[in-house]
């Protein structure tokens, strides 16, 4: 086994700020060096990260403001979006890639918002999952609102057209 002072050179750079430490394969780690000080930049992540958090807590207050039927309506749209994307993807039309992101999270604030009234009313989890097949059985098949505007815009220039 090697000791200290032969495994850590001793030279001027390794002997200021340096914490020598011992590990489990029985060497000698150098510790890192302290990170530089970063000056303040115009566009430091720190900012934008104040900012997604504003508009997450905003989001959050406007879900909370919704019925829960509301809510499970617009599960259901944003659902059926999703599907629409994934279609979109898979045809290889022109679409937005950070939508997929963006609809996953809202869908899934909205499901949290969901349980947390149910935590409220005291509903464990066991018939939240029944209640929740329930209401999935129950859903009726529709267009998404995506689609539904497409259709609109479809029968629109087919009017001017025959007309």
């Amino acid at each position: 086994m090697m000791s200290l002072s032969m495994a850590a050179p001793t030279s001027g750079i390794f002997r200021g700020n340096l914490n020598l430490t011992k590990s489990s394969f029985h060497g000698v780690r150098i510790a890192q060096m302290s990170p530089p000080l970063r000056l303040p930049s115009s566009s430091s992540s720190c900012s934008t990260k104040v900012v997604m958090m504003a508009k997450r807590e905003e989001e959050l207050k406007e879900i909370r403001a919704k019925t829960t039927e509301e809510l499970n309506e617009e599960i259901v749209d944003l659902k059926g979006e999703l599907f629409m994307l994934r279609l979109q993807r898979s045809v290889r039309n022109e679409f937005k890639s950070s939508e997929f992101r963006r609809m996953r999270k809202r869908i899934a604030r909205m499901l949290t918002v969901k349980r947390e009234r149910e935590v409220e009313e005291g509903i464990n989890k066991r018939l939240s999952r029944k209640l929740d097949r329930k209401w999935k059985k129950s859903i009726v098949p529709r267009p998404p609102p995506s689609l539904k505007k497409l259709q609109e815009e479809e029968a629109a220039e087919e009017a001017k057209e025959s007309a």
